[in-house]
């Protein structure tokens, strides 16, 4: 269906760890060690990003695991073929490169993918569509609903 309406796939490898699901632990978030994940992010995927920008067209990460790794292989502005661990911790006033939307689930109180949806899209915004979820009775977490969000880069 995708590429009935000239929508193009691309595929990235982060190899998701336990720390993921934990929540963090620390007072103050500059204290928090990030766990480190393997990821691939080739050339293919590169091209893929570079020629939808050139075409005025928009990236759209499907989960928090695929913009963090996209976001782990941007260079001085440049998303680059990576393939690493990151130990990239996204929070709210990071500066997005790669990506414009994103397609995820409704994640755990204090982890660090509700901090990385809330570096997105904004805090207000992101709490405002976790009420809504609430109040539907939505299914959170790995195989619960999903949410579309854009980015909002005045965080």
């Amino acid at each position: 269906a995708l590429a009935a309406r000239n929508i193009r796939t691309a595929y990235v490898t982060l190899h998701v760890g336990a720390g993921t699901f934990q929540p963090v632990r620390v007072a103050h978030l500059d204290e928090h060690i990030m766990h480190a994940e393997q990821v691939t992010v080739d050339t293919v995927v590169c091209e893929a990003i570079e020629q939808t920008r050139a075409r005025g067209g928009r990236v759209v990460a499907v989960g928090t695991t695929v913009v963090r790794s996209l976001e782990s292989a941007v260079q001085a502005g440049m998303l680059k073929p990576f393939h690493g661990d990151t130990r990239l911790f996204i929070t709210p006033g990071y500066r997005f490169s790669a990506v414009d939307a994103m397609l995820t689930n409704f994640h755990l109180p204090e982890s660090t993918l509700l901090m990385l949806v809330c570096a997105f899209s904004g805090f207000e915004p992101v709490m405002a569509a976790y009420r809504h979820a609430v109040d539907q009775n939505y299914r959170f977490f790995s195989y619960g609903d999903a949410m579309f969000l854009r980015l909002c880069n005045t965080n």
